[in-house]
């Protein structure tokens, strides 16, 4: 199984089997991705938030098999949510592994099982780019501030609308996962840097930070593949 290079747009896609329920896209997947993704491509930036915060109740949101909770593994009381139960199943398959104890629990990011202001910190890594609708992305990105204690922090990544591979696509573009004699079809959006800060600030946070990936090296950060923004609650 692999994660195939092109990608088609959204509209008038062709071939494959398209799956319409995220959820079972992401339960088939569940199994390949344990192994093909098995350590954090944002390590470093998680390290220096783990040092940042030193300690607290951390919640991973869209946490899949779990490997962004290593950095915190001390210090920090973990949780985390998914709505594919798939992924958590090798969830607590990884946590068992690298001995850590997490919660999770079963949901979606628009309607997350906590009562307010539950946690001290917050990741969500390539999460919110699978949340169709914009009023949807604002509703996740609302739960994420009504989680948070006021001061609290939280780290985003997205896929970003302006990396060189998606110059000639949409917003909103699905990429295909070779499974078999199958495709199984992601959907993404594609956030600009200037439209993840509005959304964040409309839902009530202060932008600290917005940078690209740490294995990013060019000036400009606007044509990074990802988009990494720390935010904290105010209010």
């Amino acid at each position: 199984m692999k994660v195939a290079s092109n990608v088609r747009k959204l509209k008038g896609d062709k071939g494959g089997e398209v799956v319409t329920n995220p959820k079972d896209i992401f339960n088939q997947i569940a199994p390949s991705w344990y192994n093909f993704r098995h350590w954090s491509i944002f390590r470093s930036e998680l390290e220096a938030l783990a040092h940042r915060w030193r300690k607290g109740k951390l919640l991973n949101i869209g946490c899949a098999h779990g490997p962004d909770f290593l950095p915190f593994m001390r210090g920090f009381n973990l949780y985390g949510v998914d709505f594919s139960a798939e992924m958590l199943k090798f969830a607590r398959k990884y946590s068992q592994k690298f001995n850590f104890a997490v919660n999770l629990s079963l949901a979606d990011v628009r309607h997350l099982p906590y009562s307010d202001a539950t946690f001290d910190w917050a990741i969500s890594v390539a999460t919110y780019h699978h949340v169709k609708g914009t009023d949807e992305r604002q509703a996740a990105l609302n739960e994420l501030r009504r989680i948070l204690k006021p001061g609290g922090e939280a780290f985003i990544t997205v896929w970003n609308r302006w990396q060189p591979r998606f110059w000639f696509s949409g917003r909103e573009v699905v990429v295909p996962w070779r499974k078999r004699n199958k495709t199984l079809y992601r959907y993404y959006y594609l956030f600009s840097y200037l439209e993840l800060e509005k959304q964040a600030k409309r839902a009530g946070f202060k932008v600290l930070k917005s940078f690209p990936e740490n294995s990013y090296h060019f000036p400009i950060k606007f044509f990074s593949r990802n988009i990494c923004l720390l935010v904290k609650r105010s209010g």
